[in-house]
């Protein structure tokens, strides 16, 4: 099962994607933790990708394309993966298409997780990420046990660059301008399958996985 998720930056596509991950027994491939690990790396492409992600925007394509690719290629991609954060423009999407295709392959589903703005702007400001080990919070939904402190390895946590308000508003405009149109490009694809994802978690999962086994 190949599957692709969409939704804007906070809409929770990472976390389900994650949870597909786990119950399919297939890689969850995410663009943006191979950038973090590589800005915390210092490596030249992190050096690049920080300063694009710190204003609130897009990693160029040429930055991210080869790299997924060559991902999927790899053994433990043959029963399927999952894609969360790429493709974010048509350009990124027609390129994996044609990749696909040369091995008369082609993704299965393209899960859109819809939130709106003004959710997005809410649920993003109040997360508070461990710098030291990536561990993420929330200050009304997923608190530490003791404020400001993470609980897996006690560094003081820190309100990301990526999800002041300013920037959040910013990457939901980029959102709009370069990744939206991928939800007209995977309805004409035939693939696309949209849900509410303001809702719990496990209710948004649940809904996910019974449209993906032809349940719904």
């Amino acid at each position: 099962m190949k599957i692709i998720m969409l939704g804007a930056p906070g809409a929770g596509k990472g976390t389900q994607a994650i949870m597909l991950a786990d119950k399919y027994g297939i890689p969850h491939i995410s663009t943006g933790d191979i950038f973090r690990s590589n800005i915390k790396a210092g490596t030249e492409l992190g050096k690049k990708a920080k300063e694009y992600m710190d204003q609130g925007l897009l990693v160029p394509d040429e930055l991210t394309t080869d790299l997924v690719v060559n991902r999927i290629e790899e053994e433990d991609c043959k029963n399927g993966f999952i894609l969360d954060g790429f493709p974010r423009t048509i350009p990124q999407a027609k390129c994996l298409q044609e990749a696909l295709k040369e091995k008369n392959d082609h993704m299965d589903f393209a899960v859109n997780v819809d939130v709106k703005a003004e959710n997005i702007i809410k649920r993003m400001s109040g997360r508070r990420a461990c710098p030291n080990c990536g561990a993420t919070y929330h200050i009304e939904s997923s608190k530490p046990k003791v404020e400001g402190i993470c609980d897996r390895c006690g560094h003081e946590l820190i309100l990301r660059d990526d999800d002041k308000p300013e920037t959040v508003k910013r990457r939901l405009e980029v959102y709009d301008d370069m990744t939206r149109p991928l939800i007209d490009f995977y309805t004409e694809e035939g693939i696309l399958v949209s849900v509410d994802g303001s809702r719990d978690i496990n209710v948004v999962f649940e809904d996910i996985t019974k449209i993906l086994e032809g349940k719904a």
